[in-house]
């Protein structure tokens, strides 16, 4: 059994509480306020659910990070970015970056990006949290990447792509040029082989959250989260 959380948007138990399968599965129902988001984000836990499923959030072990100087740029996208191949933006097309992860991926109409979690980061967005990337192709938005940002803290959350290396240059855009500012790390939750070819590293809970205390301190946003 998993805690169903109150009222108070802050009411998360301790993540060592999350299930070790599903890895990471802590609490259910709530909302998704930009209150409780922000609470939750200050404790390294995010919402994520399917269609007709209550609110669920997690916190997985280990958690799957990039350190800006550990992100691998191959040859082929280096080249690319020599070559300017794309024009990149940050901020100026957050709902066309968040509609784009959800549209359907080939022969799966599914998508974690249900219309409440759409609503909830734009929101997000509107309040100076939710971030996004946008990678365009003339004037064709052919890729991109939406998360939040608390401090030195970058959380993403979906990212896509309709031409080739797109989503690779939004993360570019963000570990290299630091087109979000100077961040400490992009938190992608959980681990695949192909993050892991572009650098990305997997540490234990608690190491990802002394890391994500050290990144958001001082913000104001964090200072009342346990």
């Amino acid at each position: 059994m998993i805690p169903l959380l109150g009222p108070d948007p802050g009411s998360f138990p301790p993540e060592s509480w999350a299930l070790n399968e599903p890895n990471g599965l802590l609490a259910a129902g709530g909302d998704l306020s930009v209150e409780r988001l922000l609470a939750a984000y200050c404790r390294g836990i995010f919402p994520w659910f399917s269609r007709g499923d209550p609110i669920l959030w997690w916190s997985p072990d280990p958690r799957t990070l990039f350190v800006p100087e550990r992100f691998h740029v191959s040859r082929s996208l280096a080249k690319w970015r020599r070559q300017e191949r794309y024009r990149v933006t940050a901020d100026t097309a957050f709902a066309a970056v968040v509609d784009g992860c959800a549209a359907p991926r080939g022969d799966d109409p599914e998508t974690w990006i249900v219309p409440e979690m759409r609503e909830a980061f734009v929101a997000l967005h509107e309040a100076g949290h939710a971030r996004s990337v946008e990678v365009w192709d003339d004037t064709r938005l052919v890729g991109g990447l939406f998360g939040t940002q608390i401090g030195r803290a970058a959380f993403g959350e979906s990212m896509f792509s309709h031409a080739p290396n797109a989503s690779k240059f939004a993360l570019a855009a963000i570990l290299v040029d630091r087109i979000w500012g100077s961040i400490d790390f992009l938190d992608t939750q959980f681990s695949t082989a192909h993050l892991l070819r572009l650098g990305a590293e997997e540490v234990p809970r608690d190491e990802f959250r002394r890391r994500l205390d050290a990144a958001t301190a001082g913000t104001g946003i964090c200072d009342k989260t346990s």
